[in-house]
């Protein structure tokens, strides 16, 4: 369920991203300026954008990492309690094998 927020926080921010440059890249393209200022707009809006995703990516990255994390410990802390209530339940059994056994030789 996690993953699914995560992709899609992440397609959401990606499309957001790349509508942005889009949408800059071809208002500088119909703007009145010189090739070599256009060039120029368009090299910085691109580090800029790329910078962006990076440090998205990062974000939803570490976030990820703390998902993990957490499946992990809450995981071990599950299988510690079953392994747990085996271990009682062997003891009680155990505990009542022998009066069951005696019963079993008193009804033959």
């Amino acid at each position: 369920m996690a993953n699914n927020k995560e992709s899609g926080a992440l397609e959401v921010t990606l499309s957001f991203l790349v509508g942005a440059a889009t949408g800059f890249i071809l208002g500088i393209l119909f703007a009145p300026a010189s090739g070599e200022e256009t060039r120029k707009k368009i090299q910085e809006q691109a580090t800029k954008t790329g910078d962006k995703a990076k440090e998205t990516y990062d974000k939803i990255t570490q976030e990820a990492e703390k998902g993990i994390k957490i499946v992990k410990e809450k995981t071990s802390e599950g299988i510690e309690a079953i392994k747990e209530f085996v271990e009682k339940k062997k003891e009680e059994i155990a505990k009542k094998a022998p009066g069951i056994a005696k019963e079993q030789e008193e009804k033959k």
